[in-house]
C-alpha cells in the first residue's frame, strides 16, 4: 500500500445529509479531482426515493474537508447493503488519507448492520490501485457502473469538437437540421413522453429500463437545481427522440437516450447528441461522458475494429457513441469488504441468478435494471 505523509490534526465525522452539511459536501466533491454526479447531495436525495438512505464520511485537516465518500444504504431485512458509488473522494496516492476515509466508512456500515461495503471509485483501472484495495482485504465484484466509456473533450471550440467527429456523424447532424428536426428542453409532463419511447427502444434492442417513477423523480431532483436536462427532438409536431443528460463540475454525462421506430432515417439522435453536448459546453464542462461501452474496447482498444460485425450488448450503441470521438477509459470497477461472509457468499450467488429468471419471465417488459447495489 502506498505510503503518504503523516496527517495533523485529522478528523473523521460520520454524519447524515442534512441541508446545512449538503452545501459543504457538494463544494468539496465539486471541487475534488476524483468528486462525481454519484456522489453529490442531489443523487443521494434521488436514491432515497428508491428505497435508499445516506451517510457520510467527511475527513478533514482542521476545518478544512480532504477526503470523503458518500455511502448508500438499502435495507434487506434486519441487515443492509452499502455502496459507494464513484467514491470514496480522496486522493488515493495518500495512504493515511485512504486508510481514514475507509476506516470510517467501516465503522458507519458496522452501526447500519451492513452484510458488506461495495466501493466502486472513479479511478482508471491500474495495477497498483487493485492490489492497494486488495492489501485493504477488497475483493473485485465487477461493476455496477459501465466498466468502460468514452470521454470527449468539450473544453474547445465547437468547430474543434465537430472537425474531430467522423465525418458521418458530422454528416447526420446536418442531415437531421436539414430535414426540419428541431431539438427542445422537455418539463416534467415530457417525462412520460420519454417514457414511451423508452419503451419502445427496450423492446427494440433487448435491454431493462426503469419504471416511469425513476426518471420522472431524476428529472424533480436534478433539473430544478440545472443539474440536468431533458431534451427531446421533434419532428412535425412528433416527438422521436429523447435523452437525459447530467452535468456536475467539470463533467457531464449521457445516462439515458430513448427513440421512436418512426423517422429514424432523420438522425434525430446524432442532433440531440450535438445539443447536449453544445448545453454541457456552455454550463462550463469540460468533459463529455458517453456513460458505457462494450468492455471488450476498454480492455484492448484494438477490438473496436469488432463494431462492424457485432449488433449485441452495447456493439450498437458503441457504433453510435464513437462517431462522435473521444478517449476510451476504462475503470477500476467495483470492490466488496464482507463483513458478514457466508450471507455475502449465498447472496452474491443466488441473487444474480433470481435476477437473470425474473427477466426471461418478462423479456416482453423488462424489469427496472434496479440492481441489489445500483
Amino acid at each position: 500500500m502506498p505510503r503518504g505523509p503523516h496527517i495533523m490534526a485529522t478528523t473523521v465525522d460520520i454524519q447524515a445529509p442534512a441541508p446545512w452539511l449538503d452545501e459543504e459536501w457538494n463544494r468539496f466533491v465539486e471541487r475534488h479531482r476524483h468528486g462525481h454526479l454519484l456522489q453529490s447531495c442531489q443523487w443521494a436525495q434521488f436514491k432515497s426515493r428508491h428505497a435508499w438512505s445516506a451517510g457520510r464520511v467527511l475527513v478533514r485537516e482542521g476545518r478544512e474537508p480532504v477526503a470523503g465518500a458518500q455511502v448508500l444504504f438499502r435495507r434487506v431485512g434486519p441487515v443492509s447493503v452499502a455502496y459507494v458509488p464513484k467514491g470514496p473522494v480522496v486522493d488515493w496516492e495518500n495512504a493515511a488519507l485512504v486508510e481514514a476515509v475507509v476506516g470510517g466508512l467501516h465503522d458507519l456500515c458496522r452501526r447500519r448492520r451492513a452484510v458488506f461495503l461495495r466501493l466502486e471509485p472513479d479511478l482508471p483501472y491500474s495495477p497498483d490501485l487493485a492490489r492497494q484495495l486488495a492489501a485493504m482485504r477488497f475483493r473485485f465484484a465487477g461493476k455496477v457502473q459501465p466498466l468502460s466509456t468514452l470521454h470527449l473533450d468539450i473544453d474547445r471550440d465547437p468547430e474543434e469538437i465537430l472537425a474531430g467527429m467522423k465525418p458521418k456523424t458530422r454528416y447526420n447532424i446536418r442531415l437531421a437540421e436539414r430535414k426540419g428536426v428541431r431539438v427542445r428542453e422537455g418539463t416534467e409532463a415530457d417525462v412520460a413522453v420519454f417514457y414511451r419511447l423508452s419503451q419502445i427502444t427496450s423492446l427494440r434492442d433487448d435491454f431493462p429500463i426503469h419504471a416511469e417513477k425513476y426518471y420522472r423523480d431524476a428529472y424533480r431532483t436534478f433539473v430544478p437545481s440545472d443539474m440536468a436536462r431533458l431534451l427531446l427532438a421533434e419532428y412535425d409536431g412528433e416527438v422521436i427522440a429523447g435523452l437525459m443528460v447530467f452535468a456536475f463540475g467539470a463533467s457531464a454525462w449521457y445516462m439515458y437516450g430513448a427513440s421512436s421506430n418512426r423517422y429514424r432515417n432523420l438522425m434525430p439522435n446524432h442532433l440531440l447528441q450535438w445539443r447536449a453536448i453544445q448545453w454541457a459546453r456552455a454550463r462550463g464542462c469540460k468533459v463529455y461522458d458517453f456513460w458505457g461501452i462494450p468492455d471488450e474496447v476498454g480492455q484492448d482498444p484494438a477490438s473496436a475494429a469488432l463494431a462492424a460485425q457485432r449488433s449485441d450488448g452495447l456493439w450498437g450503441v458503441y457504433r453510435f457513441k464513437e462517431g462522435f470521438g473521444g478517449r476510451v477509459v476504462r475503470y477500476l470497477g467495483a470492490y466488496d469488504f464482507a463483513y458478514a461472509p457466508p450471507v455475502y457468499v449465498a447472496g452474491m450467488t443466488l441473487v444474480p441468478r433470481l435476477r437473470h429468471l425474473v427477466y426471461r419471465l418478462r423479456r416482453k417488459r423488462p424489469p427496472e435494471s434496479e440492481v441489489s447495489v445500483e
